[in-house]
């Protein structure tokens, strides 16, 4: 296992770093006859793009341009691989070089020693966070194959820099700063975000990803049951440190009878996240995913060099000032991703 490809049918295999000359992808799995181009997925990578974070984003100007290289035909995917790449065009390695030999606190620069004997100091390599633009390209071509079954998913954010908002219009959320779910916390989350600009310091929060018109009977019992490999799929993304489904650790506060959600039509609740035994149950499939702040700040850190000496860093360079909210679409494109690859196997069992 090489850990750079995502799904059993329905796989995505990414390649590339974040100051290299490119990365991308390649689809494998999805059925012939979708509808799909340049354009689909050029719409959810613009949402990631550096350069689109507002308040909080990075200075990177990336024009994250996919180009399609095989597997469509005619608008339509031929059912053969789908191969994409995405050209870097902004790199600044140079603001690499003054910190290349010592290890940045909240980065995998010294699990990556451990593991290759080596690292590309360049912004990360593999683990920076510009890997995820494969993923939500990948994420696209998921969303087109679901389209037509009248899957959904929208994902927004519910909380930054520890202030919790309500859900109330998720339907424009990713128009909005933050791609909040409530408009009237914006200007209080703009607070937040240039107090902790003026500190040279940086936010996490928690994005809320529902998939609606899941069909009932998603899900492989007992070890790829659905949750477990949304919960997978959204742990791979490297600012995640948690997810919760349905109503999450909360179901721990609970009874059982509160907790239980009664099997009426109209349903009354949904404290299960539309997943019973791990099998989708035909209800929105809710999940939520705690992001942690970006470990890149302009505050002095203690840390250690290559060669083990106590040393101090002030890490340099262009940063977001928060994953949020160009990890919403990632976030998303990793559900995406689940549903489609579950899908299909779905239809070795029920055609």
């Amino acid at each position: 296992m090489s850990g750079n490809t995502f799904g059993v049918l329905f796989r995505l295999t990414t390649y590339g770093e974040s100051h290299g000359p490119a990365l991308g992808g390649v689809v494998d799995g999805c059925p012939p006859g979708v509808a799909l181009s340049e354009a689909v997925i050029q719409r959810e990578l613009d949402r990631r793009r550096p350069g689109s974070g507002g308040l909080t984003g990075t200075a990177r100007k990336e024009p994250d341009a996919v180009r399609l290289l095989s597997g469509v035909f005619e608008g339509a995917t031929t059912g053969t691989p789908i191969g994409f790449v995405i050209e870097n065009t902004d790199q600044r390695s140079r603001d690499y070089e003054a910190a290349k030999n010592l290890l940045r606190p909240g980065h995998a620069d010294g699990t990556y020693l451990s593991k290759y004997g080596r690292r590309d100091y360049r912004g990360g390599g593999r683990a920076s966070a510009r890997e995820t633009a494969a993923r939500v390209a990948g994420g696209a071509v998921a969303g087109a194959m679901l389209a037509p079954l009248g899957v959904e998913v929208l994902a927004y954010t519910v909380e930054f820099g520890g202030i919790a908002c309500a859900v109330k219009d998720v339907a424009a959320a990713a128009d909005r700063p933050f791609c909040a779910a409530d408009p009237d916390v914006v200007p209080v989350w703009e607070a937040r975000a240039r107090e902790a600009m003026a500190s040279g310091d940086s936010l996490g929060g928690v994005v809320e990803i529902a998939a609606t018109g899941v069909p009932a009977g998603l899900g492989e019992p007992v070890f790829d049951k659905l949750d477990a490999r949304l919960a997978y799929a959204l742990m791979g993304v490297g600012a995640v440190k948690g997810v919760e489904i349905g109503a999450g650790f909360a179901a721990a506060r609970l009874t059982g009878s509160t907790n239980n959600d009664p099997i009426v039509n109209p349903p009354e609740s949904n404290n299960a996240g539309g997943i019973l035994g791990g099998v989708s149950s035909g209800q929105p499939v809710i999940a939520r995913a705690a992001v942690k702040p970006i470990p890149s700040i302009a505050v002095p850190q203690r840390t250690t060099d290559t060669s083990g000496n106590p040393a101090q860093i002030v890490v340099g360079g262009r940063h977001d000032r928060s994953a949020i909210p160009r990890v919403v679409p990632v976030l998303k494109a990793m559900v995406l991703l689940t549903l489609a690859d579950m899908v299909l196997l779905q239809r070795r069992i029920r055609p």
